[in-house]
């Protein structure tokens, strides 16, 4: 038997309400600014713009749970306490704040339902409850060596979060690994070696944007860390064990220069 939204959370009038359904603006993923900051994630519900979205009292905050199709994650009750041109003046409610960043809820968005604010009466009987986390997300769990395929933000919030399936995982292989230029297609193909382990060579280049490479150095330089926030992708090509020989993981990282044509023109490798 489905458990409604109202179970957890019950309104009385929901024509006092707005439902925000935050997702992707073009730029960043709603979720990742949650991980980051909870400042960050109330700008989200003060902001106004052009639309003027949030127009009643109230604004139910929910979050696009990305990694999985049609769930939502609770992201609080926030009151307008003031409007103005371009953002409002909020706060977080007392009320569910236990319920935070745990309660997952399910909802499909009915055909021509766009932008973020709706309506609350409009969806609140459809709002299913999905899951209660043990504890507040903090970002995605560990998706196995062979699915690493992440966009430098995501895998940012990761190391900054020092998430420890990610750790345990990460710092004790040794592995071949390929940064992708999304704006351009280029490519570095970069190794882990010796007793660092990819964890720590990768947290080199979540801190720095370049890991101290020196193609790379010279374009986050020249553009700034953002620049590798927006458009730089990490996948891990192979993983080893820190049992073997490091001179296998050269080789290893020389044939993917090879395959992937990282050096010269088509990539940020120089040698």
């Amino acid at each position: 038997m489905n458990i409604k939204l109202s179970a957890f959370i019950p309104v009385g009038n929901l024509s006092e309400y707005k439902l925000h359904l935050a997702c992707w603006n073009g730029d960043e993923q709603p979720l990742d600014v949650f991980v980051r900051s909870r400042d960050d994630w109330k700008g989200w519900n003060s902001w106004r713009g052009n639309r003027d979205d949030f127009t009643r009292q109230y604004i139910l905050s929910f979050i696009n749970f990305y990694h999985e199709e049609n769930l939502w994650l609770f992201g609080g009750v926030f009151e307008v306490l003031e409007r103005n041109k371009e953002r409002n003046k909020v706060r977080l409610l007392e009320q569910h704040q236990e319920l935070i960043g745990r309660l997952l809820v399910s909802f499909d968005r009915p055909q021509g339902w766009r932008g973020r604010a709706f309506n609350l009466e409009s969806a609140y009987h459809n709002l299913i409850v999905s899951e209660l986390l043990k504890d507040t997300y903090s970002g995605e769990t560990f998706c196995g060596y062979e699915n690493i395929n992440h966009d430098f933000h995501r895998l940012e919030m990761i190391f900054k979060n020092n998430k420890q399936d990610w750790r345990a995982a990460l710092e004790n292989i040794k592995g071949i690994y390929v940064i992708t230029d999304k704006n351009n297609g280029k490519k570095y193909v970069g190794s882990a070696y010796g007793v660092s382990g990819i964890w720590s060579r990768w947290a080199c280049y979540l801190g720095t944007g370049h890991g101290w490479n020196d193609e790379l150095t010279k374009l986050i330089k020249q553009e700034g860390i953002e620049y590798a926030r927006n458009n730089f992708r990490i996948s891990l090509l192979e993983y080893r064990s820190m049992k073997t020989d490091d001179n296998i993981i050269k080789e290893r990282e020389s044939y993917w220069k090879e395959v992937l044509l990282s050096r010269g023109q088509y990539g940020y490798n120089k040698n």
